[in-house]
């Protein structure tokens, strides 16, 4: 973290309390998807321990682990858990920062909610269908949106152009 950026998030957070589930309009996005009742210790043994830490723990994989920061086909990206399709590999772009990143999610796909885990307030975004997290969305990204979203690699799956997505699974 650069020491400008560190002190002027110290700088905030006076200001925290004002911010609660603030979260800007460009990302306020209404969720289309119905979400399912299905409790997030069933998805054990459908996902992976490792994806399950990330998807329902909210953890994160090691910066460079995934190989979708590699993947360069058209296609789809879809949440591990569930199969619902988050991103279209258009939108998808090298930021440098070891994480598979995407300049927008596809519209109504994604819920988000303020995460101060860092102490930092950070937008965090999940699947609208299962809850599963899959990263956190940045103002850092390339123009048109400057959005960078910012996601786990265990989180998703990716679906080559031209091959069948899988039935959504509940």
């Amino acid at each position: 973290m650069k020491r400008r950026t560190l002190l002027q998030g110290l700088a905030l957070l006076p200001t925290l309390p004002l911010l609660g589930g603030y979260a800007p309009s460009s990302l306020a996005q209404a969720v289309a998807i119905t979400p399912l009742e299905k409790p997030h210790e069933q998805w054990r043994g459908l996902v992976s321990d490792e994806a399950y830490a990330v998807l329902f723990d909210e953890d994160t994989e090691r910066a460079g682990s995934s190989p979708l920061n590699r993947e360069k086909r058209d296609g789809t990206y879809i949440c591990a858990a569930c199969y619902l399709p988050l991103f279209e590999s258009a939108h998808k772009y090298e930021s440098g920062t070891g994480w598979p990143s995407f300049t927008q999610p596809i519209d109504g796909h994604m819920g988000t909610k303020r995460d101060f885990k860092l102490i930092l307030p950070r937008t965090e975004y999940h699947c609208a269908r299962c809850g599963g997290h899959q990263g956190h969305v940045f103002n850092d990204g390339p123009k048109p949106r400057g959005e960078r979203w910012c996601n786990n690699g265990l989180a998703l799956r990716f679906i080559p152009q031209g091959e069948t997505l899988p039935e959504l699974r509940s």
